[in-house]
C-alpha cells in the first residue's frame, strides 16, 4: 500500500469517528431536552404494555384450558394454571377476601381472578414479599406499619431458623457463649432431640387438624386443656424437655404471623429438612440445608415468570425500600 493510500485511508477514519461523535452528541442532546414528564410517560406506556402482555398471557392459559370442573375453586384454577413442582412447596398465588387488597392490587399492575362460588380472589403474579405482606399495614402510620412489616419478616425467618440452630448448638455446647449458656438442657434427655423436635413437628399439626373437627364452641376450651395437660405430662413423663417444648411452641405460634398456609407449611418443609440433615451431618448439615432453603426460593419463579424475590435479584433499591419499609401514600 502506498503513502497517499495510507493517508486518504487515515482521513476517511478520522471523518467517520467525527461522524459518528457528533450523531452520539446530537442524541445525548435530544435525550437531555426530554423533559421528567416525557419520560414519565414513557415509563408508563411501557408499563402498561407490559400488564397487556400478562393479562393476555394469563387470558390464553386460561382459554385453553381442558377440564371438566374446579372442583375446588380457585385451588383447582391455580393448580391449572401453574402446576406446581412438588420439589417446591412456596406459592406462586395469593388469596385474599378483603375487597381493600384487591382493589390496591389492581392498582400496582396485578390481576385478579375470580371463580364462580368462591368467596376470595386469586391475586397473580405474586412474590414472596406479595405473599408476606399485609394490608393492615397501611392502616396505620408509616413508623408503625414499618415495625409491623419488618417484624413479621424476622418472625418468619426466626420460625425457618430458630430450633435447628438451636439443636446445633445442643450438638456443639463448646461454641455456646458465656451469655447463652442457659439455653443448654439442664434436666436428663431420655429421647434424643431430633426425635423430639420432629415428634413434636407431626404432633402440631395433629392438635391443628383436631381443632378443626371439633365443634366451634369446644374448641378454645380444648385447645387449652390439650395443651397445657399434654405439655406438662409429656415434659414429667421423660418424653421432651421442656426447653424443646418452648422453642416449638414459639414457632407454633410464630407461623402464624404471615396470613398465608402455603407459606407456613413450606417454611415447615424447610425446617424439617434444616433439622434432619443439622442432625446427621453437624454444622456442615445445617450449612447445606441453609443454601437448599436459599436456593428453593431464589431460583422460583413468579407465574410471569418474573424472579421470585424481586427486588433483591435482580436488585433494585427504590422497589426494596417499598417492600421493607411501609412509606407514605402517594398523594398531591
Amino acid at each position: 500500500m502506498s503513502e497517499n493510500e495510507m493517508l486518504e485511508k487515515n482521513e476517511t477514519i478520522k471523518e467517520t469517528v467525527s461522524e459518528k461523535l457528533e450523531t452520539a452528541k446530537e442524541a445525548a442532546e435530544e435525550t437531555a431536552d426530554k423533559t421528567l414528564e416525557e419520560l414519565e410517560a414513557e415509563n408508563e406506556k411501557l408499563r402498561r404494555e407490559l400488564e397487556l402482555m400478562k393479562e393476555k398471557t394469563i387470558k390464553e392459559r386460561i382459554q385453553n384450558l381442558q377440564v371438566d370442573a374446579l372442583t375446588m375453586n380457585q385451588e383447582s384454577l391455580a393448580e391449572c394454571l401453574y402446576p406446581h413442582k412438588w420439589y417446591n412447596p412456596f406459592p406462586k398465588f395469593r388469596f385474599s377476601e378483603r375487597p381493600d387488597t384487591a382493589a390496591a392490587s389492581i392498582l400496582e399492575g396485578n390481576i385478579i381472578i375470580l371463580v364462580d362460588n368462591s368467596p376470595s380472589c386469586m391475586i397473580l403474579p405474586s412474590s414472596v414479599f406479595d405473599i408476606i405482606e399485609e394490608a393492615d399495614d397501611y392502616y396505620f402510620p408509616p413508623v408503625t406499619g414499618t415495625y409491623l412489616r419488618l417484624s413479621r419478616m424476622t418472625v418468619s425467618l426466626l420460625t425457618l431458623f430458630l430450633t435447628p440452630l438451636w439443636l446445633l448448638l445442643m450438638q456443639n455446647p463448646q461454641w455456646i457463649p458465656d451469655w447463652l449458656q442457659f439455653i443448654q438442657i439442664a434436666d436428663e434427655q431420655f429421647v434424643p432431640l431430633i426425635w423430639q423436635l420432629l415428634i413434636l413437628e407431626f404432633a402440631i399439626d395433629g392438635l391443628r387438624l383436631a381443632a378443626v373437627n371439633t365443634p366451634s364452641m369446644l374448641t378454645t376450651p380444648l385447645s387449652v386443656i390439650a395443651g397445657i395437660v399434654l405439655g406438662e405430662y409429656s415434659v414429667k413423663s421423660g418424653w421432651f424437655n421442656s426447653e424443646t417444648m418452648l422453642y416449638m411452641a414459639f414457632v407454633t405460634i410464630a407461623n402464624y404471623s404471615q396470613a398465608s398456609f402455603e407459606m407456613g407449611y413450606a417454611l415447615k418443609f424447610m425446617r424439617v429438612i434444616l433439622l434432619v440433615l443439622t442432625s446427621l451431618f453437624n454444622l456442615w448439615g445445617f450449612i447445606g440445608g441453609t443454601a437448599l432453603c436459599v436456593c428453593a426460593v431464589a431460583f422460583n419463579k413468579t407465574i410471569a415468570g418474573k424472579s421470585y424475590i424481586y427486588p433483591l435479584i435482580p436488585f433494585s433499591w427504590s422497589e426494596c425500600k417499598k417492600r421493607f419499609f411501609r412509606g407514605r401514600l402517594p398523594h398531591n
